[in-house]
Parts: structure tokens; C-alpha cells; sequence
């Protein structure tokens, strides 16, 4: 029984996923490096509790219940006791290592260490640790407590027994588990991803305009998002970090990243995070009163 959990990152997944435990009666201990981070992770969760309560789906009483069950802590040690570990930090193999070989030191033997990764083998991510068979992928879609679904994503060595856990937990959540096998971008990223890459072509390559090329997906598939909209929501530093990956991890160059998005990131125009991406997201100044 899942009775505590402990999520690493505060950052925009991070957080969500920290309140959607919380709102589900799961005490929860949100872990980041900084102060800072944790008071900006702190003030998105009361953000989107506020959003609960304006529509009418959450009472005051409720949206203080549930800030009562998530505490803060700077130490990565404040995640020992617990049976499940989310990690939700940085898009990096390198980091996401580190941070579960430190994990693995500190909890019990029946601990479950599960990362949210977008991208990144499940496998490989196991194997960095010395419980591989209690390693498994959580990836859940962002805004976290709104989206229905979660990627559940086994790796070689992980057990039917953890599956069936987190399968379960993720129920109990009031979420969708979708299992996918441990291949580079999953199912989500593995068809999102490339549709996006290719939207920047066909800007990059003048096939159409952004609000031409967004209107299609939109008003022709009825996509709810353009997808260079969807791009800088997501931002473009990580859509650029999961088509590398599965660049890398398929060899297929049907998954080379654009130019156009590399050329962006390396510019710092990172999307919705950033202030500009394919859009601008600048505050408009307020007209001077004459």
C-alpha cells in the first residue's frame, strides 16, 4: 500500500504531480535544491488549487486539506521511509542517474523508485541502480492534476509485481495507466514528437506560416492546440532533449531534430517559460492614462 510518497523536483511536472498525490489523501514531500525552487513549485500548487476551487470541483476546506498533506524539504534524505519515489527533475540521463544512485542509498529494499522521464530508457535508468526490478517509468502529462492520463513504462528488469502497484496506484489517482514497453520516446513522445519536429520544418522550410500551419491541426484535425503552440507549451529545450534521444536511441533520420528548433533553443527562446518561442508571451505594457 502506497501510503506516502516523495517527489523530486519542483519544477512544472513536479509540483502537479505532488498535488495530484496530495489531493488523492497521499502525504506527500515535494524535494528540490532551493528554497526558491520549492517557493515557486509552492505557489503553482495553490495556483492551480485555486483554479479547483473558482470551478466549483474543490471547497476551501478540501484546498487546505490537501496543502496540509505536502511538506517541503531541501534534503534529498527527507525521501527515506518512503514506498514510492517520483523523480521529476532535468531531461538528462546523467542527472536522473545521480539523483536515483542517491536514492537507492537511502530507502528501505521495497521501495519503489519510479521517474517520470519523457524520453529516457527506463532500462538504463534501472540499471544505475541496485534495484532494477523496482524501477519503472511514471510519465504523467502536464497540467498533472487535470490530465487523465499516465505513461506507465516497464524496463527490462522490472517486476509484473511493481507494474501491477503503480498500475493500481495510478487508478486510485483517478488517472488512465497506459503501459508501454522501454523504447526511445515511449508511445506519447514516439508519434507527439516527430509531428511537432515537423511542423518546425514546414515553418523553416516556408511550406506555411505559423498561424497557417497551427489553424490546419487545429480547425482541419481538431487538435485542441496548434503544434507549434503545443511546442512552446511543452518548451522547446525539451521537445530538442527527447527528439535527441530518439535520434540517438532509433538511428533513424526520420527523427533528426529541425534546425529551426535547435537554432531557438540556442537563442534561449525556449517558449511559454521563456517569454517567446514561435510565440511571444511578453507581458503587453498597460497604455499610459492621458
Amino acid at each position: 500500500m502506497i501510503d506516502r510518497v516523495a517527489v523530486i523536483g519542483a519544477g512544472t511536472m513536479g509540483n502537479g504531480i505532488a498535488q495530484t498525490f496530495a489531493q488523492n489523501g497521499i502525504p506527500t514531500v515535494l524535494i528540490d535544491t532551493t528554497a526558491e525552487a520549492l517557493e515557486r513549485g509552492m505557489k503553482a500548487i495553490h495556483k492551480s488549487l485555486g483554479w479547483f476551487v473558482e470551478k466549483g470541483k474543490m471547497s476551501e476546506e478540501e484546498r487546505e486539506a490537501v496543502l496540509a498533506r505536502i511538506l517541503t524539504s531541501r534534503e534529498l534524505s527527507a525521501a527515506a521511509g518512503a514506498p514510492l519515489v517520483v523523480e521529476a527533475v532535468f531531461e538528462d540521463a546523467a542527472v536522473k542517474k545521480d539523483v536515483l544512485r542517491r536514492l537507492d542509498d537511502l530507502l528501505g529494499a521495497d521501495a519503489i523508485l519510479a521517474s517520470n522521464t519523457s524520453s529516457i530508457s527506463i532500462t538504463e535508468l534501472g540499471a544505475a541502480t541496485g534495484r532494477p526490478s523496482r524501477v519503472i517509468g511514471m510519465h504523467f502529462m502536464n497540467p498533472v492534476p487535470r490530465m487523465e492520463l499516465v505513461e506507465i513504462i516497464r524496463g527490462a528488469d522490472t517486476s509484473p509485481e511493481v507494474v501491477e502497484t503503480i498500475v493500481a496506484l495510478c487508478r486510485r489517482l483517478g488517472k488512465t495507466p497506459a503501459e508501454s514497453e522501454d523504447y526511445p520516446g515511449f508511445i506519447a513522445n514516439r508519434i507527439l514528437m516527430p509531428m511537432l519536429n515537423e511542423a518546425m520544418f514546414a515553418l523553416m522550410e516556408g511550406v506555411g506560416t505559423r498561424d497557417a500551419i497551427d489553424a490546419v491541426m487545429k480547425l482541419g484535425m481538431n487538435h485542441p492546440m496548434g503544434p507549434l503552440a503545443l511546442a512552446d507549451f511543452i518548451g522547446l529545450d525539451v521537445c530538442l532533449a527527447i527528439m535527441e534521444v530518439m535520434h540517438r536511441g532509433l538511428g533513424d533520420p526520420r527523427f533528426r531534430p529541425c534546425p529551426l528548433l535547435r537554432k531557438m533553443v540556442a537563442a534561449g527562446h525556449l517558449g511559454k517559460k521563456s517569454g517567446k518561442g514561435f510565440y511571444d508571451y511578453a507581458p503587453k505594457p498597460t497604455p499610459a492614462l492621458v
